[in-house]
């Protein structure tokens, strides 16, 4: 699996600002809509409903939110850069400015951890996330993202 089987050009954007949480999720939500067809209220319900559970910020100014919904046949991602960082409750109360969002089928079990392996592996590169902070342009993260890196363990 490599982000680029997951991720759209189209789904990569630059933002200046949230306000919060659910302004965010509703970003996400109309992303998902524009690039894969996801209805927008089906992928926020699916993403607030993960967050309840416990936040996804991970760290390091990076947030993995994630949801499997119902009607989904593959694992799609978006990804946004904010240029001001916001709260996000992460585990080390750092605000987050990388957002990488995975939605999985419901019953796609070992193919969802899959993904969120590769995403986390990813979002640890130093290197990477440095570049992705230095650019503007969706086109060149989208292509920071998926070039290809040697596979490690998790």
């Amino acid at each position: 699996m490599d982000i680029s089987k997951i991720l759209k050009p189209e789904a990569v954007r630059v933002l200046g600002s949230m306000t919060s949480k659910k302004r965010l999720f509703q970003e996400l939500g109309e992303v998902a809509a524009s690039a894969y067809g996801l209805p927008a209220a089906v992928a926020i319900d699916g993403l607030q409903e993960r967050e309840s559970l416990g936040p996804t910020g991970v760290g390091h100014g990076i947030a993995l939110p994630h949801a499997r919904l119902e009607g989904l046949d593959r694992i799609v991602g978006l990804f946004f850069r904010l240029e001001k960082p916001m709260d996000f409750d992460s585990v080390d109360r750092q605000p987050v400015d990388l957002i990488f969002t995975l939605f999985a089928p419901k019953d796609s079990g070992v193919e969802h951890l899959k993904a969120l392996a590769l995403i986390s592996r990813t979002m640890r590169d130093q290197q990477v996330c440095a570049k992705l902070r230095a650019n503007q342009a969706p086109a060149t993260i989208y292509a920071i993202l998926t070039e290809s890196r040697p596979q490690a363990a998790a």
